[in-house]
């Protein structure tokens, strides 16, 4: 990965983003550019053009975090973008000094994770790496994501590929914008968390090969953590389910998260659930669900 290009494209996407007005600047008449100028994002940032400009266009070795820190309030990066900044410079520090090792994936899941999946009998989860590998799963949890198994072939099952590389997507995940959108989101975050990791650049650049919608959408530089939300399913033998997420990183497994879903109270998706539950129950009554040693 070109560590200073993505330095560069992340910082001018930002600042493209903020007008002069939303930081008390004056729009100044007629500007070449969307948003801010960088003579401007220097000003709020209390350094100079010269630096800035050196700091855009990745020349990051030696520069503060306090710097750093400055950047981010001009640009009002979120804790996502500002976490995702750090990692970018810290990649690309690694780069010129000694080589930053690849995260590891951390595929091995820990037994007692399994087993803490397997006794959630009426909510889906599943584990993911970091390239979005779908690496174990409870019966609930494979159930609702079985496209992207049977799509994966002997391959593991990845939902950012399976998202951008199958014409059935968007009847696994309705929102497919949204779907996209995040997968995308979370590629950038580990691709820079681990830009040394064949895995995910070889993911990435297949992605960015095969699919015009990937693309499009990695150009935006967008990154978010996507901690907790709301989810929504099609499952063909119960239809729509609305499942709310949780997001735990694995201490004991580096790289490793689990995802844990649930439905609201008394909601036809909590009935489909339970449906669901026995349905996979009949068919599937005593089977580990883990994916990889």
């Amino acid at each position: 990965m070109d560590i200073a290009k993505d330095i560069r494209d992340f910082l001018m996407a930002r600042r493209a983003e903020i007008t002069p007005d939303q930081v008390g600047l004056p729009a100044g008449g007629r500007r070449r550019v969307p948003g801010l100028r960088r003579e401007e994002v220097a000003q709020l940032a209390g350094v100079s053009t010269e630096y800035y400009t050196q700091i855009e266009r990745g020349g990051v070795v030696g520069v503060s975090d306090e710097v750093l820190g400055a950047i981010v309030s001009a640009l009002r990066l979120s804790d996502e973008e500002t976490s995702h900044l750090f990692d970018l410079v810290g990649a690309a520090t690694a780069k010129r000094t000694a080589r930053k090792p690849a995260r590891r994936a951390g595929k091995k899941v820990p037994q007692g994770v399994q087993a803490l999946m397997d006794s959630m009998v009426n909510a889906p989860a599943i584990v993911i790496n970091g390239h979005l590998d779908i690496v174990a799963a409870n019966a609930l949890g494979r159930a609702v994501y079985q496209p992207v198994f049977d799509h994966a072939g002997t391959a593991a099952p990845n939902i950012a590929r399976f998202t951008f590389l199958t014409t059935d997507s968007d009847e696994t995940f309705p929102n497919g914008n949204r779907s996209a959108d995040d997968a995308v989101a979370l590629l950038r975050v580990e691709a820079a968390r681990s830009p040394n990791s064949p895995a995910v650049t070889g993911l990435i650049g297949e992605l960015a090969t095969r699919s015009d919608e990937f693309r499009v959408r990695w150009a935006a530089h967008r990154v978010t953590a996507h901690r907790r939300g709301t989810k929504l399913f099609q499952h063909a033998d119960v239809g729509e389910l609305t499942l709310q997420y949780e997001v735990l990183d694995l201490a004991s497994a580096e790289g490793l998260a689990l995802i844990g879903y649930t439905a609201e109270p008394g909601s036809t998706t909590e009935q489909a659930l339970r449906l669901l539950a026995s349905l996979v129950a009949d068919e599937h009554p005593a089977t580990p669900v883990t994916l990889h040693d």
